[in-house]
């Protein structure tokens, strides 16, 4: 049975709906003003910090402020900074994952799983006159967001994850599956699907063991396999295109439609739809979703596959790649159009 503590308490509160903002750059500011020169001094690093490429979402300590560093007041502004760089179910899924190390803690006796232990690092400034980023990060969870002239330019990697996909034990999380819809949307999918279609989509009888790319800073056009959009019927079209906005729908409206916007503007025909181990509840599966422009990797392998890992990448703007480059460019040479935001 897992114990009720403040702790506990205090993570399902900040479940609570609130008005979403997009006012990130303030929100990391009200933040940073609130730190002491030592505090601050952990909390933002150099924009061109080499740190910035070095994201993960495995448990283990990490640069920047962690909740446990905190008090309550300043807690809240890291929340609130979550609010403002999330849509609303974006911030209750990552709440609701970061909440999940209390269910390992008593699965496990660990006390390394902590709700704690989640970091919020700054790259330069926040400021709508230069290059800055925000990274958010601990177990199963890291947000990356890019900002040039006060313009949201990317806002991948994004990084998910749930351990356990569905909590089983007894306690006031029983049941709780953080990352459901990523899972039961894609089952659907491959359900219907059949004969030469299941053929193409199944590129592998056996799951890996992890999301294929990892925590890679950069990552390639994997393998180009598994079903075409081209080749579905539309009711299958329409569910991949849901599982995708699923996906993408963790960031706000604004970036999620971005999102959506780019992968149509690349060509719908282009997106595969990949599987590999299997399609019945409680075996070992994974599944990838690459178009021209983006991968969404899904595995549940581990623990008895009961634990989730999901990623969003950008094959050319990850950590802002392609948009610094003509930022940078356009200040070599002002005569340059101007970069347009994510």
């Amino acid at each position: 049975m897992i114990k009720y503590s403040r702790l506990v308490a205090a993570l399902i509160l900040t479940l609570a709906p609130r008005a979403f903002s997009d006012g990130l750059i303030d929100a990391t500011k009200n933040f940073l003003d609130t730190l002491t020169p030592d505090e601050r001094a952990k909390a933002v690093l150099p924009f061109n910090s080499d740190e910035r490429l070095n994201w993960h979402f495995v448990p283990k300590e990490r640069l920047g402020v962690s909740f446990a560093a905190l008090d309550e007041r300043r807690r809240a502004l890291v929340l609130e900074i979550l609010r403002a760089g999330l849509s609303e179910h974006g911030f209750t899924v990552a709440e609701t994952i970061r909440s999940l190390e209390l269910v390992l803690r008593e699965m496990e006796k660990a006390e390394h799983r902590d709700p704690e232990r989640y970091f919020v690092l700054v790259f330069g400034e926040p400021s709508d006159k230069a290059a800055w980023s925000l990274r958010y990060e601990g177990h199963h969870l890291s947000f990356n967001w890019t900002y040039v002239d006060g313009k949201l330019v990317a806002s991948s990697p994004q990084f998910l994850g749930a351990n356990p996909a569905e909590v089983r034990i007894n306690g006031p999380m029983k049941g709780t599956r953080a990352l459901a819809p990523a899972e039961d949307i894609a089952r659907l999918l491959i359900g219907i699907t059949r004969d030469q279609q299941r053929a193409t989509a199944i590129i592998a009888a056996e799951a890996p063991n992890d999301i294929l790319t990892s925590n890679a800073r950069e990552v390639s056009i994997l393998e180009d396999l598994g079903l075409a959009y081209s080749s579905m019927g539309p009711p299958q079209q329409g569910m991949l295109m849901t599982l995708i906005d699923e996906v993408a729908r963790i960031q706000p409206p604004a970036i999620s439609n971005a999102r959506l916007d780019k992968i149509r503007a690349a060509g719908l025909d282009k997106i595969k739809f990949a599987w590999m181990g299997g399609v019945d509840p409680g075996q070992r599966h994974y599944y990838r979703i690459q178009g021209p422009t983006f991968l969404i990797e899904y595995d549940n392998t581990q623990n008895d596959a009961n634990h989730v890992h999901l990623v969003w990448r950008d094959f050319e703007n990850d950590f802002g790649r392609d948009v610094l480059k003509e930022h940078y460019a356009m200040l070599a040479d002002p005569s340059r159009p101007r970069i347009h935001a994510h």
